[in-house]
């Protein structure tokens, strides 16, 4: 049996192990490390997936981004991702269940672009299992190379205005 837990309970360099295996050790260069560079993971939307082992199975992870908008004004959002599952388990669900947890507690935790998710992925994969769309990305812009329809959203609030997309940094009080 797989268990659910924050992601805030494992040690980092499990994670970052993990992550290696799943995505390379050169993953640091993508465009999405570009987006969230500076900010910490949401602890409210970010879990691990652990087996009856204790072993780490999976996990993913949620960061606090914002849509600078091309006629001003910033809108927050969630980025999810990387949701990362143990290679030699892929496409055993894992994965899937970590979304679906990470999807029913965004709702209640109060986190500010919790109605505003974007991600960059299949497009094939994150429509069909998670209602995820290219439909108000068409004018996001990106700090790096990626391909305009892996750009993905999902909620009440994304922002439908074109605009650069990058990380969104607590405020100095």
């Amino acid at each position: 049996m797989t268990t659910l837990v924050p992601l805030a309970t494992i040690a980092e360099n499990q994670v970052e192990d993990l992550l290696d295996r799943a995505f390379g050790p050169d993953r640091h260069l993508r465009t999405a490390y570009r987006i969230r560079s500076g900010t910490a993971a949401i602890p409210e939307l970010s879990f691990a997936a652990i087996g009856d082992d204790g072993a780490l199975l999976g996990t993913i992870q949620c960061w606090p981004v914002a849509l600078a908008c091309d006629g001003g004004g910033s809108r927050p959002m969630v980025m999810v991702g990387p949701v990362a599952v143990e290679p030699d388990i892929q496409r055993g669900g894992i994965g899937r269940m970590l979304m679906h947890h990470m999807l029913d507690a965004a709702p209640a935790s109060g986190v500010p672009g919790r109605d505003a998710l974007m991600l960059i992925g299949d497009p094939e994969y994150y429509s069909r299992f998670f209602a995820f769309t290219a439909a108000c990305t068409a004018g996001w812009r990106l700090p790096g190379p990626y391909e305009q329809r892996r750009l993905l959203a999902l909620g009440s609030a994304v922002p439908d205005c074109g605009g650069v997309v990058g990380p969104r940094l607590r405020e100095a009080a």
